[in-house]
């Protein structure tokens, strides 16, 4: 398994390759955050332990622009600051684990085992489905760069649906992600918060994204590029129509 340690602070990234190096693991260190980008962009890492303060960009801005890259490897995110809402800044930047200094070398392996078999999973910070556009931490949705203002359930909803895209979800499977228990299922609401949200994020005119799966449930559809039209005869010269060449025989 090969890993990337970002850590500016000489003694604690020699300390961090030893120990994963003592552990089976091949290691590679940088000391900032452009090249831990580069890096991480360039090679597959099995997982990256991430520094909060680095020179150049942090440990935010890093896993940032990694997760906006579609770089996908598992970050478990070190820190000095233990304030909760720098963990929370973290963990929607796309970290996948915090763990504040000073830290168990013990407790960070198995941190690093537990990352290591989920593997890199595809995970995006924002959810995009054609032009409809979701931050979960945020609490935002836009259709065509557009807000959509919605409330909490449909937006529980359509976080769901794009989880979820270009697979039915049965009216029960829904029921159990987005209500409680006290949600009475012989009840219509899924139908009411579809016909909610087909009015928010529909364009008029147009087939709406959410499908009707008759006697089954919903599916949010993924747009295809429509083929494109192969070209007409009269388009394509005949080989009677191409003069000679200068010179050639008639």
């Amino acid at each position: 398994m090969r890993v990337l340690v970002v850590e500016d602070e000489v003694r604690t990234a020699a300390v961090l390759r030893r120990g994963l190096v003592e552990e089976g693991y091949a290691v590679d260190v940088v000391g900032d955050g452009i090249d831990a980008v580069w890096r991480a962009t360039e090679i597959a890492y099995d997982a990256i332990v991430l520094d909060l303060m680095l020179p150049g960009i942090d440990g935010f801005e890093v896993c940032r622009r990694l997760r906006a890259g579609h770089r996908w490897a598992p970050v478990l995110m070190l820190t000095a600051r233990v304030d909760v809402d720098d963990r929370i800044r973290g963990l929607d930047a796309g970290a996948d684990d915090y763990l504040p200094k000073p830290f168990s070398f013990g407790e960070l392996t198995a941190r690093l085992r537990a990352l290591v078999r989920r593997g890199a999973v595809h995970r995006p910070v924002v959810l995009r489905v054609g032009a409809v556009e979701l931050d979960p931490a945020g609490h935002r949705a836009w259709r065509d760069g557009a807000p959509v203002d919605l409330s909490a359930k449909e937006f529980a909803l359509l976080h769901l649906l794009l989880c979820h895209p270009d697979e039915v979800l049965t009216r029960t499977y829904i029921t159990e992600h987005v209500w409680d228990d006290a949600f009475d299922a012989t009840s219509n609401i899924v139908d009411q918060y579809v016909r909610y949200l087909r009015r928010k994020i529909d364009r008029v005119g147009a087939p709406s994204l959410i499908e009707t799966v008759r006697g089954v449930g919903y599916r949010l559809c993924v747009p295809t590029d429509p083929p494109r039209p192969a070209p007409s005869a009269a388009a394509v010269p005949s080989a009677a129509a191409v003069p000679p060449a200068a010179g050639g025989r008639t």
